[in-house]
């Protein structure tokens, strides 16, 4: 077995890659960035590396400056962790020369699944079921309209080397493959330096489903079930499941057959992942095999008992597998959230700044209703621009699916994020939509369910008036405490109201309370009455309450003037006031917004990478104005109207805060 692992990654993947190894008995080295001196992995690694800037392709993505980490520490192998170069057949090649070991499968065969075309031919030669379509390049729009009439539309036309959605389209007619065409070509050549394009059938409203493999070096090869992978976002991934709500025993042998084939085909061995899209008939096509560990795979493990991490490093060291597939027991069921610094009330653009507050649910690995973090952070670090806005994969597990989903709301409930934003919110929303519970799910959900995008939950009213009713108890707790100033005695305090008007977003309710001990008695105009009890104190973040024997847990932050409640997917400002108070404010002028329509503000906070405008430049709609770069993504901003710049507040290279002036048109 190894003695010293280097895990050229970053994140809550070298911590979970540090976990396992630690258990081993191997050592283990951190690599970082400037970004990442004082991450978490770098402070439980035994030993760790600086290897360059912050930018990641000077850095994790720099394969020489790996190798330099490597000699300095003696390290005997390498796992890539996923992205960066996880999947780069020229570091594997690289570590073998350097006679150290990669935890990961051979260059033969990262190279052949690399290759979308290259991947599919070898599918179909192993007898694997592939999505119809044409396998050979596609050299000009004419040859992709003919290709086209011949599969039948719609078509997707793909990049051989995509990945991510880039150099992707539908195109549901001719004029569609042609303009298809071009740009998916433009797109992949700048995007992978390789504009080789292919065609095949568009399956509509597929699911997305998984299967995990383990091949050892003696020829063994099992499958460790499905995953479920359907609620995605710009083709990435949001929540996954195991197992899936709608495979059944036949369908899941099957796929776990073919999978297993397909590794056998490619003379894999480690740990990897054949992707399959299913259409409703339960009929499925290979996508592409992931020659490395998946994002997902601690759902897997919490199903299964198997440490996917141990059986990879394993794997490396040329030990046989533990298991074989009759060994294979899956029991209860998984889901996992992935907790991203994103906006989803901004069109989930991504966020950064300091963790002002970072408290995750606590971990109850192996009792039921199991509950998992894999992070790469604490409370006070740095979310940077440079890297993927992942935060941590929040697990729960379950004896059966409603078990899984109940604790996953619950444990999205008390995870409190502070300082930047992020997606609990919008996750929340995902695990109590009807159609998820039911689990008739498609890789179109989100765009079927959230079509304007994301804009907050509208509660039901019964649970809209709980929430009212914990504000006004909050309110009376807050006021009393007030009154009990130090030294004071307690009949000479002032009195506190019991009457309160709360208000939000247009709308106001007259609420009476009445209290005895902890429980507490809210009135409303209409007649009816919230029972209310709590141990809330000012001060705490989360509070747990009972409204009307209904167990809520809120996020409870003071504003100016009353609080900001947050519950499954609702974010409230409500202001608290006594009845006459509110009479008045009601008469009071509103401010209006300043208008901000002459000036391009920057939606997020990142890099700008260059202006394509000038002072004095006349601008149509639609045209490009400039781009932005962050956590990995580039986004093009436009020109909504014609108009002509006045102005220029900023130069490419400069770091760019949410809300900047970038420019100002006249």
């Amino acid at each position: 077995m190894f003695k010293k692992i280097l895990i050229a990654n970053r994140g809550e993947i070298a911590c979970r890659v540090m976990k396992s190894a630690s258990e081993m008995g191997i050592r283990t080295v951190a690599v970082f960035s400037d970004a990442d001196k004082r991450s978490l992995h770098v402070r439980r690694a035994d030993e760790a590396v600086h290897i360059g800037p912050s930018q990641a392709s000077e850095s994790y993505l720099s394969i020489e400056r790996i190798l330099e980490a490597i000699r300095e520490t003696g390290a005997d192998a390498v796992h890539p962790g996923y992205g960066f170069l996880s999947e780069n057949k020229d570091f594997a090649e690289a570590l073998e020369s350097e006679g150290v070991a990669f935890v990961g499968p051979p260059v033969a065969a990262i190279e052949a699944m690399g290759d979308k075309i290259t991947s599919k031919k070898l599918a179909k030669d192993a007898g694997v079921p592939t999505v119809p379509g044409h396998l050979g390049l596609i050299e000009s729009g004419d040859e992709a309209v003919q290709v086209a009439n011949g599969i039948g539309f719609p078509v997707m036309i793909k990049a051989s080397a995509g990945g991510g959605g880039k150099g992707m389209r539908i195109a549901w007619s001719e004029n569609e493959v042609r303009e298809g065409f071009q740009s998916s070509r433009s797109e992949a050549a700048g995007s992978f330096g390789d504009d080789r394009i292919f065609m095949e059938k568009f399956i509509d409203r597929p699911r997305h489903i998984e299967i995990q493999v383990l091949a050892d070096k003696h020829g063994n090869c099992i499958f460790l079930n499905e995953r479920e992978c359907s609620i995605q976002r710009r083709n990435q991934k949001i929540i996954e499941e195991a197992p899936s709500p709608f495979l059944d025993e036949e369908t899941r042998a099957s796929m776990g057959a073919q999978a297993v084939a397909l590794a056998k085909a490619a003379d894999y061995h480690s740990v990897g992942t054949v992707e399959f899209i299913v259409d409703a008939e339960r009929n499925f096509y290979f996508i592409e095999m992931n020659t490395r560990l998946q994002v997902e795979h601690p759902v897997t493990e919490l199903i299964t008992g198997v440490d996917i991490v141990a059986e990879m490093i394993g794997i490396a060291a040329g030990e046989k597998l533990k298991l074989e597939q009759k060994d294979v027991v899956a029991g209860g069921w998984a889901f996992e959230s992935r907790i991203y610094a994103e906006d989803p009330y901004r069109n989930f653009l991504p966020s950064i700044g300091r963790l002002s507050r970072y408290r995750p649910p606590p971990e109850d690995v192996g009792g039921a209703a199991s509950i998992r973090n894999d992070t790469g952070v604490i409370e006070g670090d740095e979310i940077s621009i440079h890297y993927d806005p992942m935060i941590a994969k929040l697990c729960t597990w379950g004896e059966d699916r409603e078990e899984a989903m109940d604790s996953m709301r619950k444990s999205l409930d008390s995870f409190e994020i502070e300082g930047i934003a992020c997606n609990i919110s919008f996750l929340s929303a995902v695990f109590d939509n009807p159609r998820f519970i039911s689990g008739h799910i498609t890789t179109s959900f989100i765009a079927d369910e959230f079509p304007d995008g994301f804009c907050g939950v509208e509660l039901p009213d019964q649970t809209l008036q709980r929430l009212v009713a914990a504000v006004a108890v909050f309110q009376v707790i807050s006021e009393t405490r007030r009154t009990q100033i130090s030294g004071q005695l307690s009949n000479n305090a002032r009195p506190v109201g019991r009457e309160w008007n709360v208000s939000f977003d247009d709308k106001a309710f007259n609420v009476g309370v009445a209290n005895s001990n902890k429980a507490y008695s809210a009135s409303f105009d209409d007649g009816t009455r919230v029972i209310v009890e709590t141990s809330w104190q000012p001060g705490q973040s989360l509070a747990s309450i009972s409204a009307d024997d209904a167990e809520l847990t809120l996020k409870v932050d003071p504003i100016s003037g009353g609080f900001r409640i947050r519950h499954r997917g609702t974010d409230i400002r409500a202001s608290v006031r006594a009845p006459r108070h509110a009479e008045l404010g009601a008469l009071m002028a509103k401010k209006m917004p300043s208008d901000m329509s002459k000036q391009l503000l920057c939606p997020m906070p990142g890099l700008l990478v260059s202006l394509q405008v000038s002072v004095g430049d006349e601008v149509e709609s639609g045209q490009a104005l400039c781009v932005i770069e962050a956590m990995k993504m580039e986004n093009i901003l436009k020109a909504e109207r014609t108009a002509r710049i006045k102005s220029i507040s900023a130069n490419p290279g400069d770091i760019l805060t949410i809300d900047k002036v970038i420019l100002e048109f006249e």
